[in-house]
């Protein structure tokens, strides 16, 4: 018994081993090479045979190795194989034309011929996958949890009007703390969304990414109904989070002070980004693409990136991407603070997060969650769903510079916004709208400033603007907000302003920037930028479904 179940976890590289050695054998010439190699062969059999204390199995192996077929072992063990038909062929030594004739060219070592063998196995993989015209990927609903709305409705029409979401932080006291105020959520309800006893036990970067996602879902008329037609096997759900669970396990290592007993049971699960993503694909039973992306502020539009090329590969034909936070407890304020990263215009809140103002004096904490709904063109054609916009293409790069500050000659910024525009198939005087990253620092809103001058700074029609300055940073929920504000501004064909911009950076054009009030614009194609710590740089492009 132990003999039969060690062979079958090696039957497979056992018998391409000794196909490569009775390779080098049927070529002669080199015998001393030759012998070296069947040498080899025997040894092995014999630390084989000693591992699984029965040489049975391994006998029966050699011999069906010799006579260059499989044996009724390894078939067994390797049903559907798809390396067996060209390995093996039938049970004869029929070869076709390519592989004989890559025997022929291999030398008589047993290194040529084993590189034969993995080279078959190779090619095999490789024309396996059948070629596939390009998909595209359009968005057909969007879900939002913020301090302006919960809606993607409402939240732009706040943003439009210039409205704020900063105020006094109320969910804690944080009197001695220097910095109070934040982005917050104020009135949040689960009712309808999320099982009662789920809500009390999840930390509420779940609660809000479940929330926004069956949001997008019912935005995009996904009823019971039409969900019933999905193929659930090729529908995904890849939302990330920066910093997790972050309440929950801080709960944790309160409750473990006293004793482990008292600690939740549900802390570890609920702590992990990956569980946003895994929950709600329980909830809806798809079976696709599932996991969580953390790349700091990044993460949103890695997430959408990749959930586009999952459907662009075929991989799925359904994707709910995003990402979610919720950070602004003791234990994340205390931390943002400490890296001396927060305005502390305590007595202003409205007033505090201001890009590209010469006066400002750090970022603003954001909370909430934004969930795009991704389709494959044809599908939601088919079902007659609303298409809002379409998903064109994107990048990643890495500063490789420093933990948190930008690179100062702006290479990466650059190089990730030139390959998003190669991916997406359009030239940069097509972008004439872009939502920046611009978070309201120091060195990160000039940077990006100067990078996008550089790229696209002789194009007239261009209009740049920042959600941060209404909302604040979400963290690795920013860019999927900021996405669904770049959607709605294609809907619309209206641009939110940029506030609190009263006294411009020394070298910014303010004739690139959108001003205090909404302007018109008939978006051709939108550029939306998220940064993380780390380096992460992250560009995705949506334009007009056409």
């Amino acid at each position: 018994m132990v003999g039969a179940a060690a062979s079958s976890c090696y039957a497979s590289p056992l018998c391409t081993f000794f196909v490569a050695a009775c390779m080098s054998l049927s070529h002669g010439g080199g015998g001393g090479d030759t012998r070296q190699a069947f040498g080899r062969s025997r040894r092995r059999r014999q630390q084989l045979g000693k591992c699984s204390g029965s040489g049975s199995v391994q006998e029966a192996l050699v011999s069906s190795c010799l006579e260059f077929k499989p044996c009724s072992h390894y078939n067994k063990n390797n049903k559907g194989n798809a390396f067996t038909p060209l390995l093996f062929g039938s049970n004869s030594l029929s070869l076709n034309r390519k592989q004989r004739k890559l025997n022929r060219a291999t030398t008589s070592s047993s290194g040529g011929a084993m590189a034969v063998a993995m080279g078959m196995e190779k090619e095999a993989t490789v024309d396996k996958k059948p070629p596939m015209e390009q998909r595209r990927v359009v968005v057909t609903g969007m879900g939002v949890e913020t301090s302006l709305g919960h809606d993607p409705n409402t939240f732009y029409e706040n943003l439009l009007q210039g409205n704020s979401g900063i105020s006094q932080i109320e969910n804690f006291d944080c009197s001695e703390f220097p910095t109070r105020i934040a982005g917050e959520i104020k009135s949040f309800s689960t009712e309808g969304w999320v099982a009662p006893k789920l809500s009390k036990r999840m930390d509420k970067f779940m609660l809000y990414l479940l929330t926004a996602g069956k949001k997008a879902l019912a935005d995009g008329g996904v009823t019971d109904e039409v969900m019933a037609e999905f193929n659930k096997a090729k529908c995904g759900v890849l939302i990330g989070s920066a910093m997790g669970g972050m309440k929950v396990f801080n709960d944790a290592i309160e409750a473990l002070k006293i004793s482990y007993k008292k600690m939740n049971p549900f802390c570890v699960p609920f702590a992990t980004t990956n569980m946003g993503s895994a929950m709600l694909a329980m909830d809806l039973g798809w079976m696709g693409p599932n996991y969580s992306i953390s790349t700091a502020c990044a993460t949103s539009n890695f997430c959408i990136l990749n959930s586009a090329n999952h459907i662009i590969r075929g991989e799925a034909d359904v994707m709910l991407c995003g990402g979610s936070d919720a950070v602004i407890i003791p234990i994340g304020l205390g931390g943002f603070v400490a890296c001396r990263a927060l305005s502390q215009r305590n007595n202003d809140p409205t007033k505090a997060s201001r890009p590209w103002d010469s006066n400002r004096d750090g970022f603003v904490m954001g909370e909430g969650a934004g969930v795009l709904l991704l389709e494959e063109l044809e599908h939601a054609k088919k079902r007659g769903a609303t298409i809002y916009a379409e998903f064109l293409g994107g990048s990643f790069t890495c500063d490789a510079y420093h933990m948190t500050e930008p690179r100062p000659d702006g290479a990466g910024v650059i190089l990730c916004i030139e390959r998003a525009l190669a991916d997406a198939g359009i030239s940069k005087e097509q972008i004439n709208y872009i939502n920046a990253h611009a978070t309201s620092t120091p060195a990160g809103d000039l940077k990006e400033y100067q990078a996008l001058a550089h790229c696209f700074g002789q194009n007239p029609e261009l209009k740049v603007n920042s959600t941060k300055s209404m909302i604040g940073h979400l963290l690795g929920a920013a860019g999927a907000v900021e996405a669904i504000a770049t959607v709605q501004a294609i809907r619309t064909g209206w641009v939110h302003p940029n506030i609190n911009l009263e006294n411009p950076d020394n070298g910014v054009d303010t004739s690139l920037l959108v001003g205090p009030k909404k302007e018109r614009l008939s978006i051709k194609a939108a550029l939306s930028n998220s940064f993380g710590f780390g380096g992460h740089n992250s560009s995705i492009i949506f334009a007009p479904y056409k």
